[in-house]
C-alpha cells in the first residue's frame, strides 16, 4: 500500500503537526507533466476519478495490477502523471486525534511531503473545497513548487464555511449530523453536492438521485464512515483557515495562472466568496462559473476537464496572465501594486463589515430553527389535558 511518511520529508517548523502520519496516495498515467489532485471534507482520492481519467488517460493506478488495454501507455493528453491522495484524517491516511494537528498550512505540508516522496520538483496543483483551500496555502507557502493553481468550488475560509442560510440547507446540515450509517449519510451528500435539477433527470428509467444514492452508498461501505476525529478535524481545518496579504502577495508574485471554478448553486461554498478569492488575485485568476453544485467536479464533468486542462495548456504556452484573466483590468488596488494605507482601511472595513453581516445571518438563521421546533413541539401539545385539570 503506497505511504507517505511525512516525517521523513519535514523538519524543524515544517515537522509541526506530523506526529507520525502516514498519508496514502495513488499515482496514475506517465509523463513529464505533473498534477497533484486535493480533495475537500470527509472526501478520498476516488472522488476525483471523473478528472484523473481525463488528465492521465487511466483511472488504474500505477500500483495495481492492470488488464490488458485499461492502463495508458503514455499518461492522459500529451503525457501526464496524477497523483491523488486521502487528506489526514480520512480514508486510509493516518488519523491524528489532536485538533490542532489539522490546519490548511499542516495539510500543505503533507501534500508538498507527498512531492518530495515522488521526487517531483513542480506540479499543476488542483483542489476542491477544502482541498482548494489547502492548494492556497501551499501555493503561498512553496510558490517555486507550483506550475499553476486549479481552485474548485473555494473559499477563504473561517466564516466564509458558513453555508448558504435558509429552510433547505439547515435541515441538509441537520440530517448530516444526524447521520450514523452509509445510507444516512448517501442521502444526505447528494443534497449537498448536487443540483436538485441534476439529481431530477432521468438516466434511462431511474433518475439521477436513484443512481447515484447506490453509489454512494456502495462508495461509503468501502471507505468507512469518517471517524469522530478526523471530521471534527478537516472543520477545524477550514474554521482556522485563512489567506493572509502576504499570502496574495506571495501567490501572485510568483506569476502561474490560475482557474477558480464554481458551480452557481453551490450551498456549502457560495459562489460570492469564489468570486472574491478570485478578484483577489487578479490578473492571475480566471473565473469559471458553471451550472451545478458543490460537486461540480461530477456533476459538469466535461466543462471542468476542459478547465483545467486548458490552463495546464495555457500554463505550458506561458501566455500573458492579461490574457488569461476574464476580469476588466483594474487601474488601482490591484496586489501588482503597492496600495495607499486609505485603500487598505477600506479593504479592511469592507471585510469587517462583510463578517458580521455573515455572523447576524447566521444566528439568525439558528435562532429561525430553533423557532421552527419550538411551533411544532407547541402545536402537539394537547389541550385535553388542561380541561381536565381545570375541571
Amino acid at each position: 500500500m503506497p505511504l507517505c511518511e511525512v516525517s521523513k520529508y519535514q523538519n524543524g517548523v515544517h515537522a509541526t503537526g506530523n506526529n507520525g502520519t502516514r498519508i496514502f496516495y495513488r499515482t496514475y498515467g506517465q509523463g513529464p507533466v505533473k498534477v497533484l489532485l486535493i480533495i475537500g471534507l470527509a472526501g478520498t482520492h476516488s472522488s476525483w476519478d471523473p478528472q484523473i481519467k481525463a488528465l492521465a488517460g487511466t483511472i488504474t493506478p500505477n500500483d495495481a495490477e492492470s488488464p490488458a488495454g485499461d492502463r495508458s501507455s503514455g499518461g492522459g493528453r500529451g503525457g501526464v502523471e496524477v497523483c491523488a491522495f486521502d487528506n489526514r484524517g480520512m480514508g486510509l491516511s493516518s488519523v491524528p486525534t489532536k485538533k490542532s494537528e489539522y490546519t490548511t498550512s499542516i495539510m500543505a505540508k503533507d501534500a508538498i511531503a507527498i512531492m518530495d516522496h515522488l521526487g517531483w520538483e513542480k506540479a499543476h496543483i488542483f483542489g476542491h473545497s477544502m482541498g482548494a483551500m489547502i492548494s492556497c496555502k501551499l501555493a503561498a507557502m512553496m510558490p517555486e513548487r507550483v506550475l499553476s493553481l486549479g481552485l474548485l468550488n473555494v473559499t477563504g475560509g473561517g466564516y466564509e464555511c458558513i453555508p448558504r442560510l435558509d429552510r433547505q440547507t439547515l435541515s441538509i446540515a441537520v440530517r448530516f449530523l444526524k447521520a450514523k450509517t452509509p445510507e444516512q449519510r448517501a442521502a444526505v451528500d447528494l443534497d449537498t453536492h448536487y443540483s436538485k435539477e441534476y439529481l431530477e433527470e432521468y438516466v434511462g428509467t431511474k433518475t439521477r438521485r436513484a443512481v447515484l444514492y447506490q453509489e454512494y452508498v456502495k462508495g461509503i461501505s468501502a471507505s468507512g464512515m469518517q471517524s469522530n476525529c478526523g471530521f471534527d478535524g478537516q472543520i477545524n481545518a477550514c474554521w482556522t483557515h485563512k489567506i493572509s496579504r502576504a499570502d496574495l502577495e506571495s501567490i501572485c508574485s510568483a506569476g502561474f495562472l490560475i482557474s477558480v471554478i464554481h458551480g452557481r448553486v453551490d450551498v456549502i461554498a457560495q459562489l460570492s466568496h469564489g468570486k472574491r478569492l478570485a478578484k483577489k488575485l487578479y490578473p492571475y485568476a480566471r473565473m469559471v462559473e458553471l451550472p451545478g453544485g458543490h460537486l461540480v467536479s461530477h456533476e459538469r464533468t466535461e466543462e471542468v476537464n476542459d478547465a483545467l486542462l486548458e490552463l495546464i495548456k495555457a500554463s505550458a504556452s506561458k501566455i500573458s496572465p492579461y490574457d488569461w484573466t476574464n476580469f476588466p483590468m483594474k487601474t488601482s488596488g490591484s496586489l501588482t501594486r503597492k496600495s495607499s494605507p486609505e485603500g487598505s482601511r477600506s479593504s479592511v472595513m469592507v471585510d469587517i463589515i462583510g463578517r458580521l453581516q455573515m455572523f447576524l445571518v447566521f444566528f439568525f438563521g439558528l435562532f429561525m430553527l430553533a423557532f421552527e421546533y419550538m411551533r411544532r413541539g407547541v402545536s402537539r401539545l394537547k389541550p385535553v389535558r388542561v380541561n381536565a385539570a381545570l375541571t
